[in-house]
């Protein structure tokens, strides 16, 4: 080359040849701007992923847990299914993702080895009591937190409820107890 300026791939040769590297740019930054775009479009409307957190207080005499949800508790949406008494109703048919995670309070080593082995978190349709199925049955052996999800079909009206063997407390704290569905697919 002249000028003593090294020669590199883009520099000579004929000009088909330089087009390359900046083609290979430009469709390198489309698929990353298109992609993600696309793949945000499948996605189920957010006002449809409902997240409850749950809001136990004191000494518990029913094994469901209560959830509450609102703007205030900060990763909650009320759009789609609604609260009933503490509980999740469904408001349209569907493929729901269901999702939970419960961490006990006050769970200590002497705890976990005296009550986490018959500790069970158990997730149900309720509600109508003629559709009353068990979804999810978790144990927490001799661990402080359990978590699941999975894909079900929900129908409208169906309460989803949730019980933690008794005298257990969940802990209040919303990254470490949570419960929610997302409508998937009708």
């Amino acid at each position: 080359m002249e000028d003593g300026k090294q020669a590199t791939p883009w520099s000579e040769g004929p000009l088909e040849a330089r087009k390359f590297p900046a083609l290979g740019l430009i469709i390198f930054c489309v698929l990353c701007c298109w992609l993600p775009a696309q793949q945000q479009m499948l996605q189920p409307p957010e006002s449809s992923t409902p997240e409850k957190d749950v809001a136990c207080q004191g000494l518990r005499q029913d094994p469901r847990l209560h959830w509450q949800g609102g703007p205030a508790l900060g990763r909650s949406f009320l759009h789609g299914p609604q609260l009933d008494n503490g509980q999740l109703r469904v408001q349209r048919d569907g493929i729901y993702r269901l999702h939970i995670q419960v961490t006990l309070t006050n769970c200590s080593s002497s705890v976990k080895s005296l009550v986490s082995r018959r500790a069970v978190l158990a997730v149900g349709i309720c509600s109508p009591a003629a559709r009353s199925v068990s979804l999810l049955r978790l144990n927490f052996h001799l661990s402080c937190t359990v978590s699941s999800q999975r894909l079900t079909y929900l129908a409208h009206g169906d309460t989803l409820c949730t019980n933690l063997t008794l005298p257990l407390l969940p802990s209040q704290n919303s990254d470490e107890t949570f419960f929610g569905v997302q409508w998937v697919h009708h």
